[in-house]
């Protein structure tokens, strides 16, 4: 059986040139960089290169506006809550965009719950930021505006630059999660006018383990974790050196390749898109159609009639794997707040999945997946109490309406106030 991975968005395989750049930290340059012999020498000037690489892919001035944590998340809640706090003097004020990643919401409720306030901005039906309702949501007591590059469930590209000229002109400072984007767009945060912004190398090529942000030196930031002097004192805690190491290369080969990466993942995500539609009716892309407002690794699908979990257990026994957009939390189905946000129907969320491309896809995965996901939705379907009452007029279809009979959602409420009565 043919083995296809399209959860690149989750993580991706660390290349050879990676692993043994990463192989001489964990034997033989063993030593702890914050030690004065020559065994910490070694591994600071390790670290300091790796630095370097890392400034190099987003463009920064200084290697030294680079922090080393330990993932994504953790960047994400450094620079939130980093920057909250040592701002409170001057206000106690969030804004951050509807679709932000849950380590930036989660971050921000935290806060919340500590007497700070947040506006999130809309987005539009394909998920883009709405300029003029993110100029009217910053207060004088705004500290901080937080706006992804890439949006990670459904790849839509928001006008960072923009979104910079804003903060700019109101002298609140940005912070821009770049998860999803990093070694498959061009990052630059000088032209983003971004103070601070996150990535992480095991999303292109590298080992988990290690997160970076990057910092402006003029932006205000403190610890949120304290035990040691490591990381210019923003971040205490022994540095992760091989997967530092790792990332490094990983970030100096991204910087190389991302011309070839964007074209390769761009042909084969126009080919899948293209023929899951001609294939499967009732079918829906979330998100950009694929072009320059959508990152060319992403597509994120709702398939009517059937729920993401059985389309994603029957790809995984088919080889196929990818990601769900939806979750059983507690027994109720809870859909993703992305979803939400860009106003799409219930049960379409519920039926979605999400598919990443990679350096290592091919045509033939494409094709494979192409002809398998078909058979997959024809078999849940044949199971589905909602695709029987959809052939039976009972319900109609969201994604192309037929007028013969009530949506879905309609039908469950009225399902539901009859049972109640």
């Amino acid at each position: 059986m043919r083995q296809v991975y399209l959860d690149h968005q989750a993580s991706t395989p660390v290349l050879p040139e990676v692993f043994d750049a990463m192989k001489p930290y964990f034997t033989e340059a063993f030593g702890n960089a914050s030690s004065l012999h020559q065994h910490g020498l070694r591994v600071r000037e390790a670290l300091k290169r790796s630095r370097g690489q890392m400034a190099a892919l987003i463009n920064a001035d200084s290697a030294e506006e680079i922090f080393f944590t330990s993932d994504g998340t953790e960047s994400a809640n450094l620079a939130i809550k980093g920057v909250a706090y040592a701002n409170e003097r001057r206000g106690k004020h969030l804004v951050v965009s509807a679709t932000e990643h849950p380590s930036v919401m989660q971050s921000v409720e935290f806060l919340e719950r500590q007497g700070w306030t947040c506006t999130r901005v809309p987005v539009d039906a394909d998920g883009t930021l709405q300029l003029e309702a993110l100029r009217a949501a910053i207060r004088p007591e705004t500290v901080l505006v937080a706006v992804h590059h890439v949006n990670h469930d459904i790849g839509t590209i928001q006008p960072i630059r923009e979104v910079g000229r804003v903060c700019a002109e109101t002298g609140v400072p940005l912070y821009v999660d770049c998860e999803a984007s990093a070694g498959w767009l061009p990052v630059d945060v000088r032209e983003f006018g971004a103070a601070m912004v996150s990535f992480s190398p095991h999303r292109f090529y590298g080992p988990k383990g290690v997160g970076v942000l990057y910092r402006n030196k003029k932006a205000r930031l403190v610890s949120v974790i304290h035990g040691g002097v490591q990381e210019g004192g923003r971040r205490a805690g022994t540095e992760n050196i091989p997967a530092i190491v790792g990332g490094g290369m990983a970030a100096e080969i991204s910087l190389t390749e991302l011309p070839r990466r964007i074209a390769h993942t761009a042909t084969l995500q126009s080919r899948l898109w293209k023929g899951l539609k001609e294939r499967i009716p009732y079918i829906r892309l979330n998100g950009p159609e694929p072009g320059p407002r959508r990152i060319s690794t992403n597509l994120n699908l709702s398939t009517e009639f059937i729920e993401g979990e059985g389309q994603l257990l029957l790809c995984d026994l088919n080889g196929i794997a990818v990601a769900s957009g939806s979750s059983c939390v507690s027994k109720s189905l809870k859909i993703s707040h992305v979803l939400a946000a860009i106003g799409l129907d219930h049960a379409l969320a519920q039926g979605n999945i999400i598919m990443t491309l990679g350096m290592a896809n091919t045509v033939e995965d494409v094709d494979y997946t192409l002809e398998t996901f078909a058979k997959i939705v024809t078999k849940l379907r044949g199971m589905s109490p909602m695709w029987d009452e959809f052939q039976r007029g009972v319900i109609d279809s969201v994604i192309a309406p037929t007028g013969r009979g009530k949506s879905f959602s309609q039908h469950a409420a009225d399902v539901s106030g009859k049972a109640a009565h």
